[in-house]
């Protein structure tokens, strides 16, 4: 469970390294602020994410899926607001790099479709 949590974070911090590299208006002042964020990130995740995708969902139905996206976004910039050595610079930034963060997640689970069968298995 420990091992799972730490790759998790892990992971998380190497894609919000990739979207600081990739979208101008998001940075991190240092490593340390990038893992804090991270973790700071995987929280909101666990914690607010799922009720308010239960209390927005007729909305995300409504959008096809893509209000989870503005959701990210809006938590990307809390994050911004809680760690002091994370910036996001405007919504239109954190929408972007809510946009990178899901498609690094959907090549990350490829990936390891991938790595993990052989080949990849769609059905």
């Amino acid at each position: 469970m420990l091992i799972m949590f730490l790759l998790l974070w892990l992971m998380t911090a190497f894609g919000l390294w990739l979207v600081t590299l990739i979208v101008p208006g998001i940075r991190a002042e240092s490593g340390g602020d990038l893992m804090l964020a991270a973790l700071v990130l995987g929280f909101i995740n666990a914690f607010i994410r799922p009720l308010l995708m239960m209390l927005t969902l007729p909305l995300t139905v409504l959008s096809f899926g893509l209000f989870a996206i503005v959701l990210n976004a809006l938590f990307l910039m809390l994050t911004s607001a809680l760690v002091p050595g994370f910036k996001v610079e405007g919504f239109g930034n954190a929408l972007l790099g809510a946009l990178v963060m899901a498609f690094l997640a959907i090549l990350a689970f490829v990936l390891l479709e991938w790595t993990m069968f052989g080949a990849m298995m769609w059905m």
